[in-house]
């Protein structure tokens, strides 16, 4: 059974924390590497969302050869090549995923690092943060997931912390809420 983020030892940082308590403040805001880890069923949620997708494009791939009198010799190359992308797409991506994903919240800032072939280094100082949400698709509520989204004044957009059990996503939410009323700043 899962009781809150799972952690890993940052360099530097001392002991892991474990749920998302927000930790005392360590000096000037740096770009640095967030403790906590995302929920382990965020790794079967990265399978079942591109598994459709996949599905969908085979089953097209097959209909086509079926439903063909004679069915062309390049879509079965095509379905070939589908498939084995496919397999790895889908063995691959969600292990990739969790290793990359953490995220963290500190009485300062918020900490988080994301994407498996585009990776998003992120940190949202506390007085810019301007809303905090939490959203759950069917899927994630199926899994006992959710996506906080921690919109700021910044150009580059919100930040996605996805993949956290709704246990510790409320209680970041309630977090970020109260550190964010507590700060001084106009969070523009």
């Amino acid at each position: 059974m899962h009781n809150g983020p799972t952690t890993d030892p940052v360099p530097g940082s001392g002991p892991p924390t474990s749920g998302p308590t927000p930790v005392a403040p360590t000096g000037p805001l740096r770009l640095r590497a967030p403790a906590h880890r995302v929920h382990p069923r965020a790794m079967l949620w990265w399978t079942l969302r591109p598994l459709v997708t996949w599905l969908v494009l085979i089953v097209g791939q097959i209909l086509g050869i079926v439903l063909s009198t004679p069915p062309p010799g390049w879509l079965t190359y095509t379905l070939i090549i589908t498939i084995v992308l496919a397999v790895l797409h889908i063995a691959v991506m969600p292990q990739w995923r969790y290793r990359v994903h953490r995220w963290e919240s500190t009485s300062d800032a918020v900490f988080t690092r994301a994407g498996w072939l585009n990776r998003e280094w992120r940190v949202a100082p506390a007085s810019r943060i301007q809303t905090v949400d939490t959203k759950r698709g069917p899927l994630e509520q199926l899994l006992g997931l959710a996506t906080v989204t921690i919109t700021t004044a910044s150009a580059a957009g919100p930040i996605e912390i996805n993949g956290l059990a709704d246990a510790d996503a409320t209680q970041l939410v309630e977090e970020l809420t109260r550190t964010t009323q507590a700060t001084q700043g106009d969070a523009t």
